[in-house]
């Protein structure tokens, strides 16, 4: 944060930043406190440098004041945040092969041909999803101000030396971290539904509609032909209803609102500037006649543009879009249309009209592409967004629904005893429903707030697709899918909204107007999985409504299953489930789309998507995948264009190789290593199961040892951190479980149980022909690698030293501390390794740049809770505490 930053000289952009950023609290703060910060910055790079003892820089901490604590935790946290900003700008973490173009060389090489891989994308559907967990801790503010810094920093590359408003440009990115410095990083009132909506619309307005028909142009280019629009974005915020009572009716509607008005205000922006750009005269240049037939049918009949048929058709074009606009939203656009217009009854139809003027220009050969590259980028985004900008998808827990089908059957005399019967008798009880015109509900009954809001959440989809479109929500996911009844009952819930009926448009068969997609989430539903929805393929009703649809998706959870076995029997089981998924879909000729469930921390699945995707099992993926994006995450992927643009791709060409790459494995060698791993995950599962969950006191010492109840205090997210008031670790969230033991810096459920099963596994030569063979067991070992990277065990002890009983804190932690070093130990042996990421370079380099800001933090934030805990209520505590908390995270990034 000086202008002497010797240990991250290798990155101009972090130097740049880090040094107006010196500036600032030198200005802001005093010259006094600049001081004082920038000794504990100095000492703790000595530290990691091997220069200072530890001793040198918890002195320093020790003797900051309160105020001074809280300004150090501040300036860190802002120093970590502008790091990250430019490690995405420079595309340091994303793989150099994993650009589409790379991906169809090396296919070319392995013999599949251009148009393979165009057929392919024809078909395929890719669709990253935002969530809102609470990992995400930055404040929308802040979020802002740093997405000014990145575009003033995009200026700047292109040489441009002043600001749009005219400011020289560090003067302005200096202005734009004063701002930060003095903004309230912490939310001060409990975080809403409407903010986190809010929040995922600046990524989708500033950052997802500008980069992706930008990346299509690319693709289109590479390809040699148009694709088709494979790439779509997703969204739970305002429809995941599974734990967070938060979420209701009018929190879909409110998310279906704003994402629509947001969008469509893109679209009149992009058509104000094609009028001001198509200023071609038919006197001049030839026109189509459907064309000439917009500008008449326009309204326009200003004499200026008698000449001007496109400017007129657009005239007429946006008419209608502003029509639609105050259709949709009630309000009247910014810009007002200057003649009147018919609203467009759908996406589709505007995008006809756009059509219309991209092939009368199509077809003059004076036009440049640069000239219609406006018009392209407008189509590809109607094509992409529709009206409706993201697909929002329902997700409920699968006990609320058997509760609400229950109360329906009982108040409509059809069943008193759902809740009693066996699997067999609601599986036919459930059809028999669902083969009838009739509905349960009565708008003259009384029903309990549950049963009432769940039947107002479909009335309120339906109403959607009305107003949007049917791709508006197309998918309704069962959290704790243990049935096909399970499936059965959310057809059931959508029939008494009109989304499931029992006589379809064709053949009277049935139709789904949103498909219930089950979750499979604990080690023990992963496994009964592929018999679950076997069964389900096999029900006719089913089997008529996939067909029709072409697909049926599964969702596989990553967070439940590693909190219930850990992290190598839960990414293992997901691999197994997916192949045996495969099988079965396969036999039921009916297409498979898998929808994955990862979080940020490698503990929840996160680390590489690339790696990820492409490890799945060879021709499982068939171009159909959803991914979910979390928390921080969202930051970390898509902060930045820059970064979203690589991320994108990243996620397209993995699903491509994963689809269309050769089998690497023999079928020899595939069961000789899925043998392996049979035994790995089997010993993995035993010690992280005794230790979590057979250990006694472990559920005391964990919450002392970790600030896992000072983070459930935090407003950063609408959802509670626990499913009930219980303290037991299984009822706690998969998320507040990873996102304490990375502040803990331990991450314990991202690598615990995995040495255990190197220990005792006979044969190293398997092993590392597994690392060298398969792509599953590399990402595996590389993700556990990085986590390792970030664990420290030296500062891990401060944390227990937290835990009230010593003997129990000494016992439990002497075991987590052995295991560590035998998994650094033995990965470090499978790997050839001298140390850790000694083979991946410039993820070691972003780590390393990292440790010496973090762990003044770890340091603070212990003394801190050591004070909170032991009753101190001087509220400049609780706010060290939770910025600490803030920072650290902001810091790890893929730590929730």
């Amino acid at each position: 944060m000086s202008q002497n930053l010797p240990v991250i000289s290798q990155n101009s952009d972090i130097r740049f930043l880090g040094r107006l950023l010196g500036d600032v609290i030198r200005r802001r703060g005093g010259e006094s406190l600049f001081d004082r910060i920038e000794a504990i910055r100095a000492d703790s790079v000595d530290r990691h440098r091997g220069v200072a003892q530890p001793r040198e820089l918890s002195a320093g901490l020790d003797s900051l004041s309160l105020d001074e604590a809280v300004a150090f935790v501040r300036s860190f946290m802002l120093f970590s945040m502008l790091a990250n900003l430019a490690e995405d700008r420079q595309g340091t973490v994303v793989e150099q092969e994993s650009t589409l173009a790379a991906t169809l060389r090396y296919l070319r090489a392995q013999g599949t041909s251009p148009s393979d891989a165009a057929a392919l994308l024809e078909r395929a559907f890719i669709v990253p999803v935002l969530t809102a967990h609470p990992t995400e801790v930055m404040r929308k503010s802040m979020l802002d101000h740093r997405n000014r810094i990145a575009a003033l920093l995009r200026r700047r590359d292109a040489g441009l030396d002043e600001s749009p408003e005219g400011q020289p440009i560090e003067e302005a990115i200096t202005a734009q971290i004063t701002l930060l410095w003095q903004t309230r990083a912490l939310r001060r009132e409990r975080l809403y539904v409407a903010d986190e909506v809010d929040t995922a619309l600046t990524y989708l307005r500033d950052i997802f509609v500008p980069v992706i028909p930008v990346l299509y142009a690319r693709w289109e280019r590479v390809l040699g032909q148009r694709p088709a629009s494979f790439l779509r974005l997703g969204s739970w915020i305002g429809g995941d209803r599974d734990g967070n009572p938060h979420v209701v009716a009018d929190s879909l509607r409110l998310a279906l609102d704003r994402s629509s008005k947001t969008l469509l205000l893109d679209y009149l922006e992009q058509l104000n500037s094609l009028g001001a750009e198509l200023s071609i005269s038919n006197e001049l240049a030839p026109v189509s006649a459907a064309v000439v037939e917009l500008a008449r049918k326009s309204g326009d009949m200003n004499a200026a543009r008698a000449d001007e048929p496109y400017r007129r058709a657009i005239t007429g074009i946006y008419a209608r879009l502003a029509a639609s606009y105050v259709r949709l939203t009630g309000q009247v656009p910014p810009r007002p249309a200057s003649v009147d217009g018919e609203a467009y009854p759908d996406p589709q139809s505007f995008r006809l009209d756009l059509l219309l003027l991209e092939q009368s220009l199509a077809g003059e050969s004076t036009i440049e592409p640069a000239g219609g590259g406006g018009l392209l980028r407008l189509i590809r985004a109607v094509e992409t967004f529709g009206f409706h900008l993201a697909t929002l998808d329902l997700r409920q827990n699968a006990d609320v629904h058997e509760r609400v089908i229950s109360e329906l059957l009982r108040v409509a005399g059809v069943s008193a005893d759902y809740g009693s019967l066996n699997e067999p008798d609601r599986i036919a009880l459930l059809r028999r429903e669902l083969a009838t015109e009739r509905l349960l509900s009565s708008p003259y009954a009384t029903y309990t707030p549950e049963t009432a809001s769940e039947l107002s959440i479909v009335a309120a989809a339906a109403q959607a697709h009305r107003r949007y479109g049917p791709e508006c929500i197309r998918s309704y996911i069962v959290s704790k899918c243990e049935s096909v009844s399970d499936l059965l009952e959310v057809n059931v819930l959508l029939k008494e909204a009109g989304l499931y009926r029992a006589r379809g448009m064709e053949q009277g068969s049935p139709a789904a107007a949103i498909m219930a997609v089950p979750l499979f989430e604990t080690i023990g539903d992963l496994r009964r999985s592929a018999d679950i929805m076997r069964s389900w393929l096999q029900l006719p009703e089913v089997a008529s409504v996939t067909v029709a649809r072409g697909y049926q998706e599964v969702m596989l959870g990553y967070s439940d299953s590693n909190k219930d076995g850990g992290y190598l029997t839960s990414v293992w089981t997901v691999h197994q489930a997916t192949r045996a998924l495969d099988a079965e879909f396969l036999k039921a000729g009916t297409a498979m789309q898998v929808f994955h469930g990862r979080g940020g921390a490698v503990g929840r699945g996160g680390g590489s998507s690339f790696a990820a995707i492409r490890a799945q099992p060879p021709g499982s993926l068939h171009g159909r995948i959803r991914i979910t994006e979390q928390g921080e995450i969202i930051a970390a992927k898509y902060g930045t264009r820059e970064g979203a643009a690589a991320n994108l791709e990243a996620i397209c060409a993995a699903t491509l190789l994963a689809s269309l790459e050769r089998e690497s494995l023999s079928e020899t060698d595939r069961r000789r290593f899925s043998g392996a791993m049979d035994a790995l995950s089997g010993e993995a599962l035993k010690a992280y199961r005794a230790l979590v969950y057979e250990t006694e006191g472990f559920t005391a010492f964990y919450r002392q040892m970790t600030p896992v109840v000072e983070i459930s205090e935090l407003k950063i997210g609408s959802r509670p951190a626990s499913r009930s008031q219980s303290t037991r670790i299984e009822d706690l969230r998969a998320i507040p479980w990873v996102f304490s033991w990375a502040q803990a810096r331990v991450m314990l459920p991202g690598w615990y149980g995995f040495g255990q099963a190197l220990r005792s596994f006979p044969d190293m030569g398997l092993l590392r022909e597994m690392l060298d063979a398969w792509p599953f067991f590399r990402a595996t070992v590389d993700n556990l690698e990085m986590v390792l990277s970030k664990t420290d065990m030296g500062i891990a002890t401060r944390y227990a030293a937290l835990v009230e009983d010593r003997t129990l804190a000494d016992e439990i932690f002497a075991r987590i501390r052995d295991a560590w070093w035998i998994t650094h130990d033995k990965l470090l042996a499978v790997t050839k390794q001298s140390r850790l990421l000694e083979n991946h370079p410039a993820l070691e380099v972003s780590i390393r740049l990292r440790l010496p800001y973090i762990e003044p933090l770890n340091l603070l934030q212990v003394e801190l809770l050591k004070r909170h805990r032991s009753g101190e209520s001087d509220p400049r505590v609780r706010e060290g505490i939770q910025l600490s908390i803030n920072a650290i995270a902001t810091a790890l990034r893929n730590s929730g």
